[in-house]
């Protein structure tokens, strides 16, 4: 099971897919697998920093959407003043 969490000024929203069963053809796995892939392909254009976050492991940046990570986190570009 994969999440995708998108960090914003309004809170957290979260996506879960699960690879297994879109491996075995389930449209609704399907759909939310490409679903979670855009948006993080909008989160990147924005210039949002994603991190992809492996139990036990440091988070590591990714560029392009993994459908084999457990969590992915997204961070908004910061603008200082």
């Amino acid at each position: 099971m994969g999440r995708l969490r998108v960090m914003s000024f309004l809170g957290d929203r979260t996506v879960v897919w699960d690879r297994e069963r879109a491996e075995v053809g389930d449209p609704e796995a399907i759909q939310a697998v490409r679903e979670a892939e855009r948006i993080l392909e909008e989160q990147l254009r924005k210039g949002a920093t994603a991190f992809r976050v492996d139990p036990g492991a440091p988070a590591r940046r990714i560029d392009c959407f993994d459908p084999d990570a457990r969590q992915i986190v997204t961070v908004p570009k910061v603008v200082g003043g």
